[in-house]
């Protein structure tokens, strides 16, 4: 575990080195769990919103795109039931004066009990090799058994807990497991209590007529408010989905690991509207689709899995995460939700106005159900960047940092470095740069050893890179590097836009989703 947090130590400063990702207002030391996004680091994330947007719109003849305010009535609130239950449970220990989430807390401890059972199969599989049956080991272990026992009580106590709202139980859970606070190392804690997380301004030009509104905490309140105008003016008819990225805003107390969870965020979220009585079909249709969204990237499937949720929100009837396999652990990074009725019911109800459905096949009007699919931009970028990273060992003793970043996604998609400054190579290089730019991102370089750009290159992720010299000037042919496996090989200057098109561009992409 100790080595994976100084993986991750790397990828931090490795973004802030090569312009992915900056401390936000680092000039003046910094503002707690906010971040700027570089000039690499942006590219990359509209790589990545293009991506899910096209996958989302362009691919789906049901789903289309809005853009909502991020200020709202604050009445919307109030309906969802942000003003009343959009909390977290904290806890302090007095020793360290340190606030954590107490179901954080205990979920790590979870994660303590599947690591000890993982080094007891480890262990194993040295000793018994391919003979080594981990089910029936698993299975007929002493000290296996005695771990999940403990894991499947706790786990058991904690979802009652949760799904009681019973903050005592969560306190006492942590006293029973002997939690200690990583910094203090005591077992001092305070009472659980609950906090809530939105951000509250005013609006109106003087205090005393300036009414109390909210940043949103989630991009979906403002799809839910526009159904009605969507659904009308597109003729839309069920089943039928609304898209949107946006910024959303958690005053989060226990913001930690970088830009996993911060308190200005970006989210992309999709809420299809279905027929009541489908929804639990769609639910497990939009499971599918969305993992193969995340697994056309190459990652490897053995690096995501489904994590159902212990406590279902109270208007949710099904719900799961996609987790990603982050240096910290499997970390969810996109949610599925099958929300039933209950948002587009709550606005009807707090805004006076008739919110349903004419069915015109059975001549009924009804709410439609709702499968919400929400996934965090900063978050997918974190595990694309750690998926990505890599000190790689050469044949010749030295070391390369490398982003093996899908070529989709990369920032820059081809490098063009004149052999040498003179004889009419710059020209050249510039000119190829100039005939390409206008289909991908194209990158100029002329600084340092060829090898040294090629390092620089690799370090963003580049996937391509070409070199030109005097034989280009002969026969209009160029030498392009692979960032992967480093090969290299002469191509015509005409090839290679259909090259770089064919592996880097977000169709390629798109295509290996079917």
């Amino acid at each position: 575990m100790a080595q994976q947090e100084d993986v991750f130590k790397k990828i931090i400063a490795h973004c802030k080195e090569y312009g992915f990702v900056f401390p936000s207002s680092e000039l003046y030391d910094g503002l707690g769990a906010v971040y700027d996004y570089g000039q690499n680091g942006v590219e990359l994330k509209n790589n990545i919103k293009q991506y899910w947007w096209r996958s989302m719109v362009q691919l789906h003849e049901n789903i289309v795109g809005i853009d909502a305010a991020i200020f709202m009535h604050p009445t919307v609130w109030k309906a969802s039931g942000h003003v009343d239950a959009f909390n977290d449970p904290l806890i302090d220990n007095k020793d360290s004066k340190k606030r954590y989430r107490a179901d954080v807390l205990i979920e790590d401890q979870l994660a303590k009990y599947d690591e000890k059972i993982q080094k007891e199969v480890e262990k194993a599989r040295k000793r018994f090799g391919e003979s080594f049956d981990e089910q029936q080991f698993c299975a007929t272990n002493a000290r296996v058994i005695e771990h999940q026992q403990k894991r499947d009580a706790l786990h058991e106590r904690f979802a009652n807990a949760l799904n009681d709202n019973n903050l005592e139980e969560l306190r006492q859970i942590i006293v029973d497991e002997e939690i200690a606070c990583p910094i203090s190392g005591t077992r001092n804690w305070t009472d659980v209590r609950q906090f809530n997380l939105m951000f509250s301004t005013e609006m109106g030009s003087t205090a005393e007529a300036a009414s109390k509104i909210y940043l949103r905490p989630e991009t979906a309140q403002g799809i839910f408010v526009n159904y009605l105008n969507v659904q009308k003016t597109g003729r839309m008819k069920l089943p039928f989905g609304i898209a949107q990225i946006g910024k959303a805003f958690r005053n989060e107390i226990v913001a930690r690991q970088f830009i996993f969870r911060m308190r200005e965020f970006e989210q992309m979220e999709m809420q299809f509207f279905v027929k009541p009585g489908t929804e639990l079909d769609w639910f497990k249709t939009w499971k599918q689709t969305r993992m193969a969204w995340h697994q056309a990237l190459g990652f490897g499937s053995e690096n995501y899995r489904f994590h159902d949720h212990d406590k279902l929100a109270h208007y949710a009837n099904a719900a799961t995460d996609i987790e990603f396999h982050m240096p910290f652990g499997f970390k969810e990074v996109e949610g599925i939700h099958s929300r039933t009725n209950f948002d587009l019911s709550q606005h009807a109800k707090y805004s006076g106005k008739k919110i349903e459905y004419f069915d015109p096949e059975t001549n009924e009007s009804y709410t439609p159900y709702v499968i919400e699919t929400s996934i965090g931009v900063d978050r997918m970028f974190l595990s694309v960047m750690c998926h990505s990273y890599e000190e790689e060992q050469l044949a010749d003793g030295q070391t390369r940092t490398v982003l093996h970043l899908p070529a989709a996604l990369a920032p820059v998609k081809l490098a063009v470095f004149p052999l040498t400054k003179k004889d009419g190579l710059p020209e050249k290089a510039q000119e190829i740069v100039d005939d390409l730019r206008f289909d991908f991102n194209v990158k100029y370089e002329e600084k340092d050893q060829i090898g040294k750009r090629y390092r620089r290159m690799d370090a963003i992720g580049c996937p391509f890179c070409v070199t030109v010299d005097q034989q280009t000037l002969e026969d209009n042919t160029v030498t392009l590097r692979d960032r992967d496996s480093m090969e290299q090989r002469r191509v015509a200057i005409s090839e290679l836009r259909a090259i770089v098109l064919e592996q880097a561009s977000i169709t390629s992409l798109l295509k290996k989703q079917k």
